[in-house]
């Protein structure tokens, strides 16, 4: 007999439940491992791809600072348009021609006149190789110019641009209260023709009485000494005007405090080689350091170098104005450190660069009485600062120029006659002297000071005459550079 079908169904529900419960079961476990795998996945994908993401962007960053250094370099070693690189017929003759319009106060040597002078002698002409030892070292304010350093500055260090002109800055420490020093920069300085009977009369300390001990307050003096100092020599036939001036002028020169000079100018062969070893041997017997001109190119380029404070400095000189191509100095000539071709001497400034805490360049460029800049002052001033100068410093147009400031470094494209002859041109009557106080890393405070170049003579300014000097630089220079009342010269 068959059971009662209600007992039949609740049979089969009871049959039902197990396999109920294995398939909720089974479920529940692959909806688990479901989401662990898509967890798993999610996980992996992601970490994949931070990683190669970072890869990536490690690859961009590298590249990015192998530009950054490229450019870096490229800016370390700038050069000059090819306009510059070499001596054009015209660019020779501008200097002779240029003097004409100094005619009634500088001095006229015709070739008659030289026939008084000995000619140069092999000796002269061909200073043993080696007699100098190129850099130097001076110590104190009134250092002589005296220890051999050693360096091969012209010919280089291989190692010397190692990290470039950045790092070697970065790398110099300059804690607060540490020493500044104080220099003091001055145009152009000749004892020839009328200056030198003025001197004759008056004495040789004449140019120095309304100066003062300003000279010997301060840790260095420079300026261009636009003559060479001799009792010899051969005057130069192809120039209208010719200098020379008397050794007796340098002991005053000396005890005015004057400690450096740069030699790297348009006069300095005016007696020939003869009379530039003569003016380099009487620099050195009274203590005066020099820069810009030697026996060879491995004298000319090489920078002079001082100790003042704890501050090494070095100086370099260079000319943009020569009568002739073979006023440059060679392997075995002597002669002048040229800017036409600016390969040397950035080359030299930046070997300066690694072993001076301060680099400053004196250059002779521009066009005679010409307030406005030529092009090749703008390029190769900023060129000097790319490859490490602190300081630019110019000459020759015997007139004021504007100043400028260029990635936070001062350039004073023209500090005008300081002791010269007096022209009918009154703009070269104007001058000064220019004031740089300057730290260990390079930065330097400028003031002017406004004076009158008289013959053989700097006379102080005061009150009126004397802001008209400073508007009139403040005129010449950037929108951005401003100079105050007391000669201050600030950039925005």
């Amino acid at each position: 007999m068959y059971p009662p079908r209600s007992q039949r169904n609740e049979g089969r529900k009871k049959a039902r439940k197990p396999k109920i419960g294995k398939a909720w079961i089974i479920t529940n476990l692959v909806l688990l491992l479901m989401i662990v795998g898509l967890f798993g996945y999610y996980y992996i994908f992601e970490h994949d791809n931070s990683g190669s993401l970072a890869e990536n962007g490690g690859y961009s960053q590298t590249e990015k600072k192998i530009q950054t250094g490229s450019a870096s370099e490229e800016r370390s070693t700038p050069s000059v348009s090819e306009s510059d690189t070499a001596l054009s017929n015209k660019q020779l003759d501008e200097g002779p021609h240029a003097d004409k319009q100094f005619a009634d106060d500088e001095t006229k040597q015709s070739a008659a006149s030289d026939t008084s002078h000995r000619p140069a002698t092999t000796s002269d002409t061909n200073a043993p190789e080696g007699s100098s030892s190129g850099a130097k070292l001076s110590s104190g304010k009134d250092g002589q110019a005296g220890n051999d350093m050693s360096k091969d500055v012209y010919d280089g260090n291989p190692s010397a641009d190692k990290g470039g002109t950045e790092d070697v800055k970065k790398s110099k420490t300059d804690d607060a209260g540490s020493p500044t020093v104080t220099l003091h920069f001055v145009g152009d300085v000749q004892f020839s023709g009328k200056v030198e009977q003025r001197l004759e009369q008056n004495g040789f300390d004449f140019p120095y009485q309304y100066l003062g001990n300003l000279f010997h307050k301060d840790d260095l003096t420079m300026a261009n000494l636009e003559t060479p100092v001799t009792t010899n020599g051969v005057g130069a036939l192809n120039k209208t005007y010719v200098y020379k001036s008397s050794p007796k002028a340098l002991t005053a020169l000396a005890e005015a405090g004057i400690d450096a000079v740069n030699l790297a100018n348009n006069h300095i062969l005016d007696q020939g080689t003869g009379g530039l070893l003569d003016t380099l041997k009487y620099l050195d017997e009274k203590g005066i350091a020099h820069a810009g001109a030697g026996r060879n190119a491995k004298e000319a380029y090489a920078p002079h170098y001082f100790e003042r404070k704890g501050i090494k400095i070095a100086l370099l000189g260079t000319t943009r104005v020569m009568p002739e191509a073979n006023w440059n100095a060679g392997a075995k000539l002597p002669g002048v450190a040229g800017a036409y071709d600016s390969t040397a001497i950035v080359k030299s400034i930046r070997e300066a660069r690694m072993q001076a805490d301060l680099v400053i360049v004196i250059a002779h460029w521009g066009k005679e009485r010409a307030t406005a800049l030529e092009p090749h002052q703008t390029e190769l001033s900023h060129a000097f600062i790319d490859a490490g100068a602190d300081l630019v410093i110019g000459g020759h147009p015997h007139v004021l120029q504007g100043m400028e400031q260029y990635k936070g470094k001062w350039i004073a494209y023209s500090t005008g006659n300081f002791i010269f002859s007096k022209s009918t041109v009154p703009a070269t009557w104007d001058t000064a002297i220019f004031q740089a106080t300057c730290t260990r890393k390079g930065a330097c405070e400028m003031k002017l000071t406004p004076y009158r170049a008289e013959l053989g003579q700097p006379i102080p300014l005061k009150d009126t005459e004397a802001s008209k000097i400073l508007q009139r630089v403040a005129a010449l220079s950037p929108e951005n550079v401003s100079i105050g009342t007391d000669g201050t010269v600030s950039a925005q």
